[in-house]
């Protein structure tokens, strides 16, 4: 048995008599003011890791991430059902995901821990008792844009988002005209598409849950 496995064996073990312990005890405080002990979120984010990474090692990424398409149509997903937890280049996190425990990772700079395949299983299954939904009811070729934008995210400045987003809503805004179609929350700005709305830092944040 590898050291990783050691681990990962231990952690759940941990996890298990700490859990068996504190329902015997009527300790367990499941506030979402109350913040776990140092060693329940060691165990926690090693049996998480550990579970993500096998999870993902047979996906296979599939090529053309790096296309202008695939990452504006990640953006425009991104923008409508991400960024409101997990924010974005200048853009922070809505007030409701901040009270959230635990928090929402910062995705501006996940691919700089995460691998592709991995990211992908996350977007696709969620991540249980954590808030992440699954978005496994979307298809591949949805979610696969998605991972194309958050492996942008780190070199990204809040220009570049702006930019891209505005780029985002010019092309709705041409589509629509040239079919004759109304504008729908989906193709409008965040700040219009929401409501009610947060200003923070020259943002306008939906108060809807990611």
């Amino acid at each position: 048995m590898n050291r990783r496995s050691v681990t990962f064996v231990a952690a759940g073990l941990f996890a298990a008599i700490g859990g068996a312990a504190a329902i015997a005890l009527s300790t367990f405080d499941v506030s979402a003011r109350a913040r776990h002990w140092p060693a329940t979120t060691w165990a926690i984010e090693v049996v998480r890791d550990h579970s993500i990474r096998s999870a993902a090692a047979g996906i296979v990424v599939p090529a053309g991430l790096e296309d202008r398409a695939s990452i504006m149509a990640g953006a425009e997903h991104y923008r409508a059902h991400c960024a409101v937890c997990h924010g974005a280049p200048g853009v922070e996190p809505n007030i409701i995901a901040r009270g959230m425990y635990p928090a929402p990772p910062d995705l501006r700079h996940a691919a700089e821990h995460r691998g592709p395949a991995e990211l992908f299983w996350i977007v696709k299954n969620g991540i249980k008792m954590s808030g992440m939904p699954a978005w496994g009811d979307h298809g591949d070729e949805e979610l696969w844009p998605v991972v194309a934008l958050m492996q942008q995210l780190p070199k990204m400045t809040a220009e570049d988002y702006t930019r891209l987003t505005a780029e985002i809503d010019q092309a709705a805004g041409h589509h629509q005209h040239d079919t004759g179609a109304m504008p729908t929350p989906a193709a409008m700005p965040v700040a219009e598409a929401a409501s009610p709305t947060h200003k923070h830092d020259g943002h306008s944040h939906s108060h809807s849950h990611h």
